[in-house]
């Protein structure tokens, strides 16, 4: 980020020209407002000079998007799981594992873990969900409910929070590393991706503007962040990828990718997908996050 060496932590510090020019230059380039937001607040400017800035210098354009700034700022500056990546650690506790660092990016907001579970819990996890796999279902925004859809051809389950001894040391792990309550989570997801299935770039949110998503987030509000396992690796293929931000994260046993999204909005550049799997097999637990209990 170009605006980054004038970065400062400080509350008081001043809003430059050269920062009131790289917002300018951002927005005339195509980048959404709340990208902009978060992507100041990832290089390090606290976030009453960002809001102060973005205030400032866009309030015209955010008109003439018909967007209000107000609910923007509110939505960006949503609380999301995140990991505590304060010094750049090599390694994080997660209570009875420890887990490594891989990669960390800022927009998307993304972290890759490495041995995040160890080869008996992806094991484990096949043995127990393998006699409940179904053909996978999406959500369909326009209901609230689910629905059979040709851009998902994997197969899955679900299990309930805290099912098993083994669920239940998952979920805490998860909740340790991620700095978000074990409540406010989802049940784990098991997916088995055949040769030749795929899932399709897609969100992880509820559209706001769907008929659906007052009912999906009746309970629990919006989904705010996506961990994804890896219990097993195909020969070729599978990737993780994120086609707006051209990242693509390798499915490696036992590792995990998770990202956040404090907004429903494409600006978080969280759309993503699983690639079609060339040879073997792809095996992958899912835990998405809550806003609230769920």
């Amino acid at each position: 980020m170009a605006a980054s060496t004038s970065a400062s932590s400080s509350a008081s510090a001043s809003i430059t020209p050269e920062l009131r020019q790289w917002i300018i230059a951002q927005a005339e380039a195509g980048c959404e407002l709340p990208a902009l937001l978060q992507a100041m607040r990832a290089a390090g400017w606290a976030e009453d000079v960002a809001v102060a800035a973005l205030e400032q210098t866009l309030a015209e354009h955010l008109r003439d998007q018909g967007v209000a700034v107000d609910t923007l700022i509110a939505e960006a500056s949503r609380p999301v799981p995140e990991p505590d990546l304060r010094g750049e650690p090599t390694w994080i506790d997660a209570g009875d594992r420890r887990v490594a660092v891989l990669t960390t990016v800022a927009l998307p907001r993304l972290v890759v873990f490495g041995g995040f579970l160890s080869d008996d819990e992806c094991e484990q996890l096949k043995a127990e969900a393998a006699p409940r796999l179904k053909r996978s279902m999406t959500v369909d925004t326009r209901t609230g409910g689910e629905e059979l859809n040709d851009d998902r051809t994997s197969a899955g389950m679900f299990f309930t929070r805290g099912e098993s001894p083994l669920i239940a040391r998952i979920e805490a792990r998860i909740a340790r590393l991620l700095n978000w309550p074990v409540e406010h989570g989802e049940g784990i997801q098991v997916l088995r991706y055949c040769s030749g299935a795929e899932y399709k770039p897609h969100y992880d949110y509820f559209d706001p503007a769907a008929p659906g998503t007052a009912r999906l987030t009746e309970h629990g509000g919006q989904r705010v962040g996506t961990l994804v396992m890896y219990l097993d690796e195909p020969l070729r293929g599978g990737a993780t990828t994120f086609p707006d931000a051209g990242i693509a994260v390798a499915p490696r046993r036992g590792n995990a990718v998770f990202f956040s999204y404090p907004m429903p909005h494409p600006a978080t550049r969280t759309l993503h997908g699983g690639a079609p799997v060339l040879e073997g097999e792809k095996w992958i637990a899912t835990k998405w996050l809550r806003e609230r209990p769920y």
